[in-house]
């Protein structure tokens, strides 16, 4: 079914005149879902409950699926398997563990980095490298070598997420992992990594989930923001306490709500190599979210990076940055910080109307949100004052009810047919256990939307990727050009399975451009930079670092799809407001923009 693009103040009014029928339907398939299934994850004919929702299943037609994806784990040398251990039904052991995409030899190839939870919070962490550990693999051409203990990264620790930066500003990729236990910061001396957390000051012992490397303050230095979820403590006779939620049994081990919220970490760079917490003088400790992912990026384009944090059965914190360090909570006003289990976010302009818009992947029946950001709809409050919110649209795009029976976790957008159109990604995976063994978690299918043009999206994951017909339980996920042949691939991270990397081999793809940053001073690699693009009579915009896939992180260098143009022309606004401009670049090629402490700009390509 196809949907015309609408005026976004249309869609407004459209959206609160008529919620009433919206709401209905979202909460009768909930009903529906918990009271008619024993398993509410049994695959439909279409996806839908039949004369409920079936009016908003999308037909995909043969002439839609551009995209092509195929699995390359093996062939490539991606060899890993997550949590070498056995399940014990403790929430700790199944939030799965994220992949995180940088370049820590800066040779121009895209590396892996790939969170482990060693072992159970019930067992011993082994003593020696291993199973157990995380695994760091170069990148060789396209062609992965296992690099962990040689970069001195085999320790054996309890990973859940991992983000790279340059905190120190020396020119390289340091590392940052959180952790059941005490979070790392690894430094990166030549290719080698010493834990640095407890003289950093970062070796919180929370837990420790999502990362957002900004510059919160605008001086210059990168500034580190961590996740923290529940206050967990185990007890025996928890296993036996047990409730029901759609028809099955959970222990009150695996129920978030059992727990009490830990606050967040904000950690400002001191520019000598340590850090000091100042999540609750900035406003953003967020201490009754049980957070899961936050979003650094610049939600009202005014120059400085805001914040949104996604929290799982709390309200999702809203952080608008006052220029100064400090933030504004604008949660109520914003539209966007709505009490659903909230796991991964997507930040890109979908909709190319200049403004960043967040997709947000959700816990079964809740539906996932695409928050439309309203910015350029410049609507004024009663003072004459632009708003600053978002508009849930998921249903007008094709991304609500199908999303209905997931279980969301790591997203993204991504051009993956390079038509100029932001495509997305989901990675699924439930968290109720297998009614036959409990020692295993449910199984579901990723998801691949399509946008198409004037239509919305539209799911076609198995008919891209035959590997995609198989359920997994997924967790982490990143996407990245990893082989430099213009097309963005994309890895995904199943909980007690491989990490499946998938090849993009789309057949017949439009052209593209990569655009990778350098900055003289202490951001290195230019975070917060807004850069657009215009080709083909369209304008796509994109920030450095804006990318929260859940656990994981995206490549750093940003791709774009510019469908039949043969060239383009960008425009660079560097965080401290200066803007380099670069006419016809032609396809197919990687641009260098390098900054020197003079404000010169060399570009290359």
């Amino acid at each position: 079914m196809s949907r015309p693009r609408i005026n976004k103040r249309y869609v407004l009014m459209l959206r609160w005149g008529v919620p009433t029928l919206l709401v209905t339907v979202v909460a009768a398939v909930a009903v529906a879902v918990a009271t008619q299934r024993s398993d509410p994850m049994a695959p439909g004919e279409d996806g839908s409950i039949e004369g409920l929702t079936s009016v908003l299943t999308r037909e995909v037609s043969p002439e839609m699926v551009t995209i092509g994806l195929r699995d390359v784990s093996s062939e490539v040398g991606v060899d890993f398997r997550h949590f070498p251990s056995l399940r014990r039904s403790v929430l700790p052991e199944d939030m799965g563990s994220g992949a995180a995409w940088g370049d820590f030899d800066d040779d121009g190839d895209q590396d892996l980095f790939l969170a482990n939870f060693g072992a159970s919070i019930l067992d011993e962490l082994p003593a020696e490298p291993g199973d157990a550990s995380c695994r760091l693999l170069r990148n060789d051409g396209g062609v992965f070598t296992d690099a962990t203990e040689a970069a001195g990264l085999g320790e054996p620790i309890r990973a859940n997420g991992a983000a790279w930066s340059d905190y120190d500003a020396d020119g390289d990729l340091d590392l940052y992992v959180t952790t059941w236990g005490a979070n790392r910061l690894y430094r990166n001396d030549d290719g080698v990594f010493a834990d640095v957390s407890e003289y950093a000051g970062v070796a919180d012992d929370g837990f420790g989930t999502g990362i957002a490397w900004l510059d919160a303050d605008g001086d210059g230095w990168i500034d580190l923001y961590v996740c923290n979820y529940v206050d967990f403590e185990f007890r025996a006779l928890d296993l036996a306490r047990r409730e029901k939620q759609y028809g099955a049994e959970v222990p009150f081990t695996l129920n978030p709500s059992s727990y009490k919220a830990q606050p967040n970490r904000l950690y400002r760079n001191n520019g000598d190599g340590t850090f000091t917490d100042i999540a609750e003088a900035s406003g953003v400790a967020n201490a009754s979210g049980r957070s899961l992912g936050a979003a650094p990026f610049d939600f009202d384009l005014d120059g400085d990076i805001d914040l949104y944090v996604a929290n799982d059965v709390s309200s999702n914190g809203v952080f608008l940055n006052r220029g100064d360090g400090t933030f504004e909570d604008i949660g109520a006003s914003s539209l966007a910080a709505d009490y659903r289990g909230a796991m991964g976010m997507a930040v890109g302009d979908m909709d190319r109307d200049d403004d960043f818009d967040l997709f947000v992947t959700h816990w079964i029946a809740q539906e996932n949100a695409a928050f439309e950001n309203m910015h350029s709809a410049n609507w004024k409050d009663d003072e004459g004052n632009r708003r600053m919110f978002f508009m849930d649209s998921a249903e007008l795009l094709g991304l609500g009810q199908v999303s209905l029976k997931m279980v969301g976790w790591s997203t993204g957008f991504a051009d993956f047919d390079n038509d100029g159109l932001d495509d997305l990604w989901v990675v699924n995976g439930h968290t109720l256990e297998d009614e036959s063994d409990a020692t295993q978690l449910r199984a579901q299918c990723m998801q691949l939307f399509r946008q198409v043009p004037e239509e919305g999206f539209f799911e076609l994951a198995a008919a891209a990727c035959p590997r995609l017909a198989t359920p997994m339980v997924g967790r982490g996920g990143a996407s990245a050009d990893f082989d430099g042949d213009g097309l963005v691939d994309l890895i995904a991270v199943e909980h007690g399975g491989p990490a499946v990397l998938l090849r993009n081999e789309s057949a017949d793809p439009g052209g593209w451009l990569k655009v990778r940053l350098r900055d003289a001073g202490p951001n290195t690699r230019a975070l917060g930079s807004l850069v657009r693009l215009q080709a083909g009579g369209a304008t796509q915009m994109r920030q450095v670092g804006a990318q929260a896939a859940y656990l994981s992180q995206d490549m750093l260098d940003l791709h774009y799809g510019l469908g039949t143009a043969l060239e383009g022309d960008l425009e660079v606004t560097w965080p401290d407001g200066q803007v380099t401009e670069v006419k016809g670049i032609p396809a197919g090629v990687v641009l260098e923009c390098s900054r020197s402490g003079s404000g010169e700009v060399e570009v290359t390509w």
